[in-house]
């Protein structure tokens, strides 16, 4: 096949691949809107279940460990049941753990139900990547991530304002309705959509060991993380030791996998590839860049410029809109020519926009603030995309629920960190200081944008790594 022939293969989505990519999306969209509309609830869940916050932010904290359980037993299922089988599931799964939060009588229960929802989420991410990977046979990886990043840009968007309204207007429970109606849509379309899988004659087999060693390290490391901003950085005991135990866990998994006769339940030798190693790397900053500044954004307009959580959300919308703009753009730049040059100037584009914020204070225009976020979320939108689009670069279609399973896991630790360390950042800024300190707030969340930077300029070491340029004929199968 010539260079020609190959081009016009990648430049033209197979109608099949894109019905799936659009099935899948509308099933995303309920886990990526309830984990923004959460986040706005949590104050008003606490005062209507009378629970302390160290209590209620159990209520997310839950949801994420649960997730990190799920996340490498997908793996599994897809190769025992099929992508399509286990999408259905973990949506199912999804669906269940939202009716049964809705109708939660105590706090007690709701942490119970929302790790069921976590659950099915930790199974439903990976098992969408690998779906995408395995049903495009390895093209255009950049343009499909492109299309199922959709919920992923409407979530940070559509989440808080939803949110905001359907807590003011109705009630906390309201939140998780807005699954329902998603999920019951999402199940039948994927019945529909998604084509049927070619199982292995070889029926696969649980790696009991490896789970009992991986799904602990996640966890705990996830735990460890979260407890950073509650505790005041990384000394306490709170979150040396889970994060020790983590360590411990995954040395002792890292060991097992490398010299076990059976399949692991994640294949570390994919960390052999210089490529495949960078762009997991990446996915761990672009989790801090993300996730850090997507809480500090918010709270920054509520706490020092006095915003409802309402406006707060409004106020991040030129952020999103940035993110669809260079969406499509980005997805085709990155299947052409590789991965490196649009992270790099994603980076740029990231820095450039929170810059701003690194001064700004209690009166600083909003116009300059707005148009800083436009240019961020234009960075932020091509950023995951090519690192995404970089990670299958290469990967033999064995072991794609493998590499999903990692690219997971890494953007899970990044974007936990990120939140944990900047929510810290302002903790220790404002030591000493009242709350009602506008100026002291204010300098307090200019010194997290700074650290911000400080991960977007260091993510740059691992993107000089990348691949320059796509094979035109992919590996993966």
């Amino acid at each position: 096949m010539s260079k020609r022939d190959v081009k016009t293969v990648e430049e033209k989505l197979d109608p099949i691949v894109l019905r799936t990519a659009i099935v899948l999306v509308v099933g995303t969209l309920a886990p990526l809107l309830d984990s923004t509309m959460v986040n706005v609830a949590i104050h008003t869940i606490a005062a209507d279940m009378k629970a302390t916050i160290s209590v209620v932010q159990w209520v997310t904290t839950g949801y994420v460990l649960a997730m990190g359980l799920a996340v490498p037993i997908s793996g599994w299922t897809t190769k025992r049941f099929g992508s399509k089988q286990s999408y259905i599931f973990s949506l199912t799964i999804f669906l269940i753990g939202s009716i049964c939060t809705m109708m939660s009588w105590n706090i007690e229960s709701m942490i119970a139900f929302r790790a069921v929802q976590g659950f099915g989420a930790g199974l439903l991410m990976p098992t969408m990547q690998t779906e995408l990977v395995q049903v495009s046979g390895g093209r255009n990886i950049g343009r499909i991530m492109s299309i199922v990043s959709i919920p992923g840009l409407l979530g940070p968007i559509l989440g808080p304002v939803l949110g905001g309204i359907i807590v003011n207007s109705l009630s906390w429970r309201a939140i998780f309705w807005v699954n329902i109606p998603i999920c019951i849509a999402a199940i039948p379309l994927a019945v529909w959509g998604i084509p049927a899988d070619e199982l292995s004659e070889k029926e696969a087999s649980l790696d009991v060991i490896g789970m009992l060693l991986l799904s602990p390290s996640f966890a705990a490391l996830i735990y460890g993380i979260s407890e950073i901003s509650s505790h005041g950085g990384i000394t306490s005991s709170a979150v040396c030791l889970p994060l020790i135990i983590g360590i411990a866990f995954m040395v002792s998994y890292i060991v097992y996998a490398l010299n076990t006769k059976r399949e692991p339940a994640l294949n570390v030798r994919l960390f052999k590839s210089v490529n495949f190693s960078a762009s997991n790397i990446l996915l761990i900053f672009s989790g801090i860049i993300t996730n850090g500044a997507m809480l500090m954004l918010p709270l920054y307009y509520q706490e020092v410029r006095g915003a409802s959580a309402l406006y707060a959300g409004l106020w991040m919308i030129p952020q999103g809109a940035g993110m669809l703009l260079t969406r499509g753009w980005a997805g085709k730049a990155a299947d052409r020519d590789g991965s490196r040059n649009i992270v790099l100037m994603s980076l740029a584009a990231i820095a450039i926009g929170t810059l701003p914020f690194t001064f700004a204070g209690t009166d600083t225009n909003y116009i300059l603030l707005s148009s800083a976020l436009l240019v961020r979320g234009a960075g932020l939108g091509g950023l995951f995309i090519a690192i995404m689009m970089s990670a299958y670069i290469g990967v033999p279609e064995e072991q794609v629920p493998h590499a999903s399973i990692a690219t997971r896991i890494f953007q899970t630790i990044g974007g936990a960190f990120g939140s944990a360390i900047l929510a810290s950042v302002v903790q220790n800024q404002m030591a000493g200081h009242a709350n009602t300190d506008l100026s002291a707030a204010a300098h307090a969340f200019n010194a997290s944008f700074w650290w911000s930077i400080g991960f977007t300029v260091v993510a740059v070491i691992p993107t000089l790594l990348l691949t320059m340029r796509k094979k035109a004929e992919p590996s993966a199968v």
